[in-house]
């Protein structure tokens, strides 16, 4: 069957000179339809790889490991002070009172408990492997200070490398350059990474007056193998 041929389509009439156009802004007319789209920001680009690992590699140039004793001293004496500002109560009580040796047994098993989260604390603290390693390629660090888990971090995604003290920690503050960087390593990480950001400016950290390497050779070292790329002190 053939199909006669349609008619051209007819031009839209002609308008007298000053006259507005009927369709100027309808879709198809060549016009404007609504208002200009305001640009917005462009998109942030995602969050920069990261290498994790369960626990820092020895193999580094420079390991700086937690020193065990030096915290069992610090907890053996704040037990100590615990168990004095207990006892001279207690004592007090115990010489006026008809049950003295309930009182004894509750001192003492008051003193097992601290000193067995204390001694948790500290297994914790010391049981995680390094705490911090630095090479000439970049530096590792503890994500969590009660963990294993670490972060590496080139030294050109550092901004910046500085000590910081809160109450008898002492700790060596890395900084990265883009505030995203280790947000995808579990809710438990990320409270504590916020819990340290909030004291310490920064969710990575590590100990520096209860490492088993003197604090000025820790920052000697980390000026040494940054080169330069990042402030460190």
């Amino acid at each position: 069957m053939t199909v006669p041929p349609q008619p051209p389509p007819m031009p839209p009439p002609s308008l007298p000179p000053g006259w507005p156009d009927p369709w100027a802004g309808r879709p198809g007319a060549g016009g404007p339809v609504g208002p200009e789209p305001v640009a917005g920001p462009p998109p942030l680009p995602p969050p920069p790889p990261v290498v994790v690992t369960r626990r820092i590699p020895t193999d580094q140039p420079y390991v700086v490991r937690p020193n065990a004793s030096k915290r069992a001293v610090v907890f053996s004496a704040l037990l100590l002070f615990i168990l004095l500002m207990m006892a001279c109560p207690t004592g007090l009580a115990a010489l006026s009172a008809a049950d003295a040796v309930g009182l004894l047994i509750f001192l003492a098993g008051f003193a097992v408990f601290i000193g067995l989260l204390l001694g948790l604390q500290l297994l914790l603290l010391v049981s995680g492997g390094p705490v911090l390693a630095a090479g000439p390629a970049g530096v590792w660090i503890k994500t969590r200070p009660t963990r294993g888990q670490a972060i590496w971090l080139p030294w050109e995604s550092v901004e910046r490398i500085y000590p910081r003290r809160w109450g008898l920690e002492k700790m060596v503050c890395v900084k990265p350059r883009d505030p995203r960087t280790g947000a995808n390593l579990g809710a438990f990480t990320a409270l504590d990474s916020s819990m340290q950001q909030l004291f310490f400016g920064t969710g990575f950290t590590a100990t520096l007056n209860f490492a088993d390497r003197p604090e000025s050779e820790i920052m000697q070292a980390l000026r040494h193998f940054s080169a330069g790329h990042c402030p460190v002190g």
